[in-house]
């Protein structure tokens, strides 16, 4: 992404607006926490924070105990990308985004077995040229949220 730079005022409670543009781009939606980090050159940095994504390894050992249990690849993923996987090329599939259905399931808590064959396959991340034969969407909840 290219790097935008855009001179916002705080204001007396020291609240900063993100413009809606970089919201939108970065997938940022209302109520969704941020960290917010210093570093040594004087700038705030705010980041997405993701519970699962803190979880980063627990999530790599979940998935690879789903591929050695199911035998098919599995992807653990936070409302964004996809943080860990296993049984799958790691290098094409780790920090792609997911998909707007796939984000909607979650939205929704919404579990789906889909199926290339009974014409319910969704793309499951952003640019899946893949042609699975059928897929099963679970969402996984932390501190109630999906």
């Amino acid at each position: 992404m290219k790097a935008t730079g855009i001179v916002r005022r705080i204001d007396e409670l020291g609240r900063v607006v993100i413009p809606k543009e970089i919201r939108r781009t970065l997938r940022i939606r209302e109520g969704d926490p941020l960290e917010i980090f210093t570093d040594r050159d004087g700038e705030v940095i705010l980041k997405k924070y993701s519970p699962i994504g803190e979880l980063g390894d627990f999530a790599k050992e979940y998935a690879e105990s789903l591929y050695q249990a199911l035998g098919h690849m599995a992807a653990i993923c936070d409302k964004d990308a996809i943080i860990a996987v296993a049984g799958g090329s790691k290098r094409e599939l780790m920090d792609k985004p997911i998909s707007e259905e796939v984000e909607r399931m979650m939205k929704r808590r919404e579990k789906a077995a889909l199926s290339r064959a009974q014409g319910t396959m969704t793309p499951l991340f952003n640019g899946d040229t893949v042609e699975y034969s059928s897929a099963v969407v679970v969402p996984i909840l932390a501190g109630g949220d999906a």
